[in-house]
C-alpha cells in the first residue's frame, strides 16, 4: 500500500482532496484522523503540517506527499519532486510599507526582515549582495512593521489582500510556487506501481481541465471549412444524419478559444451545438 502526506488543513488539503476525488481515489476527510486508508484504492493518506511533509517524504515515513514548493524548498529535504500538480499557486515576495518610496532591492541593506522562509531569503539576499537582519516568525508575519519588528516582510502572497490590509506593498518576487508531489527515493519498485497508477488518474483529470466536448449539426456543402477552423486532438468525428445535405461533427475545444471558434461556426452555418463538460481524457 502506498503512503501519502497530506497537509492536514487549508487551501491546500482541500485542493489535494478534490484531486484525489477526481481521480476517483476515495478517502473519508471527516474523521481527520491522523491515518485514513482509501476504500478503493492502495493508499493510505497521512494527515500532517505542511511543514513536517517533506521530512517525513524523505525519510520514508511517507512514501510520497503534496506540499507547496515554498516549504519544499525551505526544508531542502533530500526527496525527489515527482510532478508539478498545478494548483494552491502563490509566490514568496518581499514587500514593505506602502508609503516607502522604493528603488531597488538595495533598500534592504541593513534593515530587518521578519520572515518564515528564512533559508530562501538568505540564499536570495546572498546572490543579490544584500546584508539584511533576518527574524524568522512562524507566526502573523504581516503585521511585523506595524508593531515595529521590522522594516519589511518576506512571506506568502496570493491575491494580495493581506498585504493591503496591512498597509504593506509587495516589491520583489523572489519565487513562484505550486504544490508538487514528492517521493522517497527509496521507494520499493511494487509503490512505484501503485504511483504509476495514481499519476496515470491524475493526468487523465488534468488533460480534462478547462476542455469541452462539443457537438453540433454541419451542412456538408461548408464541412471542409468548419474541419479546417476546429483544433481537435486529432481530427473531428464526423456522423452523418438523415438529411443528406447535413452530419454530426464531435469535437473537443479548449475553454481559451472556445467562444472564437464558436462564433466561426455559427458563421459557416453549423446549428444545434451541444456544450458538454469532461471529467476525464485518456489521450
Amino acid at each position: 500500500m502506498l503512503r501519502i502526506a497530506v497537509q492536514s488543513k487549508g487551501r491546500l488539503f482541500d485542493d489535494t482532496m478534490n484531486l484525489l476525488a477526481e481521480a476517483d481515489i476515495k478517502v473519508s476527510s471527516g474523521r481527520r484522523t491522523l491515518l485514513v486508508q482509501s476504500g478503493n484504492f492502495p493508499l493510505e493518506v497521512l494527515y500532517l503540517r505542511d511543514d513536517d511533509i517533506p521530512q517525513s517524504v524523505a525519510s520514508g515515513v511517507a512514501d510520497i506527499g503534496v506540499v507547496g514548493e515554498n516549504e519544499f524548498v525551505e526544508r531542502g529535504e533530500d526527496a525527489e519532486v515527482i510532478s508539478r500538480l498545478g494548483f494552491s499557486k502563490c509566490r514568496l515576495s518581499l514587500a514593505i510599507p506602502k508609503e516607502i518610496d522604493y528603488q531597488g532591492v538595495e533598500w534592504f541593506n541593513g534593515k530587518k526582515i521578519a520572515t518564515s522562509y528564512p533559508n530562501i531569503l538568505r540564499q536570495f539576499m546572498t546572490k543579490k549582495g544584500i546584508h539584511a537582519e533576518i527574524h524568522v516568525i512562524t507566526g502573523s508575519v504581516e503585521i511585523s512593521p506595524g508593531i515595529g519588528l521590522a522594516d519589511g516582510i518576506f512571506d506568502i502572497v496570493s491575491s494580495g489582500s493581506t498585504l493591503v490590509s496591512n498597509n504593506l506593498r509587495e516589491v520583489e518576487v523572489v519565487m513562484e510556487s505550486e504544490a508538487l508531489l514528492i517521493g522517497h527515493k527509496g521507494m520499493t519498485q511494487e509503490k512505484r506501481d501503485i504511483l504509476e497508477q495514481m499519476l496515470f488518474r491524475f493526468k487523465a483529470v488534468k488533460d480534462a481541465e478547462d476542455k469541452k466536448y462539443v457537438r453540433m449539426n454541419a451542412p456538408k456543402s461548408r464541412l471542409q471549412e468548419i474541419i479546417n477552423v476546429l483544433p481537435g486532438l486529432k481530427s473531428p468525428t464526423i456522423i452523418p444524419l438523415a438529411d443528406d445535405e447535413w452530419c454530426s461533427v464531435h469535437t473537443v475545444l479548449d475553454q481559451k478559444r472556445f467562444w472564437e471558434i464558436i462564433g466561426k461556426l455559427k458563421e459557416m452555418g453549423a446549428q444545434g451545438i451541444l456544450v458538454t463538460p469532461i471529467e476525464k481524457m485518456i489521450l
